[in-house]
């Protein structure tokens, strides 16, 4: 059976740290890299002294959601772009998130739709374009991307819930084409959530749709760790590697192929 393509999402708050991100996802065998641009906004915070039930001293980081962000004058989008062009190995998927689909993009959706606009200008191989979009803004995208010989990501981010199985069959049957990959990221609740995504792809997996189905939390990694058995054209990594992963709905790049490999997939 084939393989999904395997990308690692770049976590970085720098031009610099996801640089040097994206090597080592190069040499841990990934396919892709997501530049999550809307990242170089975040003021990254020193690590806090917590102490544990044992007495321990630990250094925790606080959740990104609760760090300060910059101003969105305060990063050169074009420079950053062609500094990202050049110091990256491996093909971009280039994504700009709002903050209402988890993201941490500071500005007005105008100044966000205009780094999509450079991103696609500079020709990078594929860019996320969420639907929630404004249609007509949207689809002026769209048309630069197709100029451009971009690549299309076409997401949801529901950062609440996880639609049923027949739900996220006719999202893809919607929004997937020949060059435009599905992809749908929600939150799982309960594992009855994460049986959702995977039911769903199993209906599709027989099909010509490309996909990429998953959800945060205990049991979201389901649909990634299986994903060559579930017919997804595209698994979201991590070069992460703390304890428990697992529970956030994440896996380890390397952890992956590895998984992969003693499933006999």
């Amino acid at each position: 059976m084939a393989e999904p393509k395997v990308c690692v999402t770049l976590e970085g708050t720098t031009v610099k740290e996801m640089g040097d991100e994206a090597a080592r996802a190069n040499i841990a065998g990934a396919e892709f890299v997501e530049v999550r641009f809307d990242r170089l906004y975040l003021i990254k915070p020193q690590p806090e002294a917590q102490e544990d039930e044992n007495g321990e001293i630990k250094h925790v980081m606080a959740p990104d959601d609760e760090w300060h962000v910059k101003e969105a004058t305060e990063v050169d989008a074009n420079e950053a772009i062609s500094t990202l062009k050049e110091s990256i190995p491996l093909p971009v998927i280039f994504t700009v998130r709002p903050v209402t689909e988890g993201g941490h993009f500071p500005g007005s959706e105008d100044e966000r739709l205009a780094i999509l606009e450079s991103a696609i200008a500079s020709k990078v191989n594929s860019i996320d374009l969420e639907l929630s979009i404004e249609a007509s803004k949207r689809t002026a995208l769209l048309e630069m991307a197709k100029a451009n010989g971009v690549n299309i990501i076409a997401s949801i981010h529901n950062t609440t819930t996880t639609p049923s199985a027949e739900e996220l069959v006719e999202m893809v049957k919607e929004h997937s084409t020949e060059d435009t990959i599905f992809k749908f990221c929600g939150t799982v609740n309960d594992h009855q959530d994460a049986l959702q995504i995977v039911e769903a792809c199993y209906d599709l997996k027989n099909t010509p749709l490309l996909y990429a189905l998953m959800a945060l939390g205990n049991g979201g990694d389901w649909g990634r760790l299986h994903a060559p058995a579930l017919g997804q054209a595209l698994v979201y990594t991590t070069l992460r590697s703390e304890f428990k992963l697992s529970n956030k709905g994440l896996v380890n790049v390397r952890d992956l192929k590895r998984a992969w490999t003693l499933m006999e997939y």
